[in-house]
């Protein structure tokens, strides 16, 4: 073996009459992208597999995929959140890869294009993200999801100084496995289904991947597990499904609309008009001042503050629809997204001013604070009906 192939990041398993080249990257790492050239040319493997979706894949592959985007179906489809969480960790890696000057997944790209130019079969090893993420929040609780979105929006506030030899020194093993150690004990649920769950989905796809010397490349800290799990039975079936959706959301969602509906008949029904209409008002003013509050923080269109405003004292009392749905999808047809908007959505994803500047991420933000001056709302409103009483 060469001096090349007996480098630290490179993890050798024979399995069923198979040779595989494991290779743990830093995805924004010059030094990454070297070891995986010289790796695949050297080797000459029957197979390069990476740890990329089909939805990764295209991404990285073909940048102008922003400009096909769809903002109606977005939002129609209720992806909003997912666009937004993924851009936001998008934000936070190539900030870290401005410092260093190397494009965030270079080292998928040279891979790809490694197993293109050797005639190699090429496999996307990695989960499809839609249900790593919807499994990752089956599994969270009401407070772990504000923690995480509170962890990510946090981000965007931050401007990590990093240099290529700290980025180099995340692979040791000792740091991996304290970071690794940290994730699990602060937030298992979402660890289980980011991490531990891939890296078994990543062993399986890497194990049955044709031929028989493979190449794969994966960020490091799937190495350790991808070691652990690739000689264990894997159920891909089980990975793959979406958990149904918790009944708790369900059951408050219909609660509230029921509870104040109730309040105000019985108001009306025992203390006169003038006590429903006060507890008409009490439920509609706080719901659509703080809806409408949530679009003018996303520096919304008027008519936009306008539709959040009208329409957060009915949409709090359907669990079908959402004031910031309605705000959304009244701000796209407004203000609909340019192709300059799609095309710099790379960049502006990096700054605040660009947050609220592009016309994508604003109907994004709009969304959120919106939906979420409708529940700071609801939960003032919901007291206050009852105190009327």
């Amino acid at each position: 073996m060469t001096e090349n192939l007996q480098h630290r990041d490179i993890t050798k398993i024979e399995t069923n009459g198979k040779e595989i080249y494991l290779i743990g990257t830093a995805h924004v790492s010059r030094a990454s992208v070297e070891l995986v050239r010289n790796t695949i040319r050297e080797i000459k493997p029957d197979t390069v597999a990476v740890e990329l979706c089909k939805g990764r894949y295209e991404s990285l592959t073909n940048p102008e995929v922003w400009k096909k985007a769809d903002i109606f179906t977005v939002i129609k489809e209720g992806k909003a959140y997912l666009l937004m969480a993924q851009l936001i960790l998008s934000s936070f890696q190539k900030r870290i890869s401005k410092h260093l000057e190397i494009k965030p997944g270079e080292e998928m790209l040279t891979a790809i294009r490694e197993a293109e130019d050797s005639k190699a079969d090429l496999v996307l090893a990695d989960r499809k993200i839609k249900i790593t993420m919807k499994r990752a929040w089956s599994k969270l609780g009401f407070w772990s999801m504000v923690k995480v979105f509170a962890y990510m929006i946090g981000s965007l506030f931050t401007h990590p100084e990093i240099s290529e030899e700290e980025i180099e020194g995340l692979k040791s093993a000792d740091a991996l496995a304290a970071m690794m150690s940290d994730v699990s004990k602060n937030m298992p649920e979402i660890s289980k289904a980011i991490i531990d769950e891939r890296d078994m989905y990543l062993a399986e796809k890497i194990r049955s991947a044709p031929g028989r010397t493979i190449v794969a490349v994966v960020g490091a800290g799937h190495v350790a597990g991808i070691k652990k799990y690739i000689n264990m039975p894997i159920d891909m079936a089980t990975l793959e499904t979406i958990p149904p959706p918790s009944l708790l959301p369900k059951i408050i969602g219909w609660s509230i609309p029921l509870i104040v509906i109730g309040l105000i008949i019985y108001g009306f029904a025992s203390s006169g008009a003038q006590t429903g209409v006060d507890m008409i008002l009490k439920w509609v003013i706080p719901n659509g001042a703080f809806a409408g509050l949530g679009a003018i923080a996303a520096l919304a269109h008027p008519l936009t503050i306008a539709a959040a405003i009208a329409s957060a004292p009915l949409t709090s009392l359907n669990p079908f629809i959402a004031a910031g749905w309605v705000a959304g999808l009244v701000e796209a047809l407004i203000r609909k997204p340019t192709v300059a908007d799609f095309e710099n959505l790379g960049d502006d994803i990096t700054t605040l001013r660009g947050l609220w500047k592009n016309g994508v991420t604003r109907i994004l933000l709009v969304i959120a604070l919106t939906n979420l001056g409708s529940m700071i709302g609801t939960a003032i409103g919901v007291p206050l009906v009852a105190s009327v009483l």
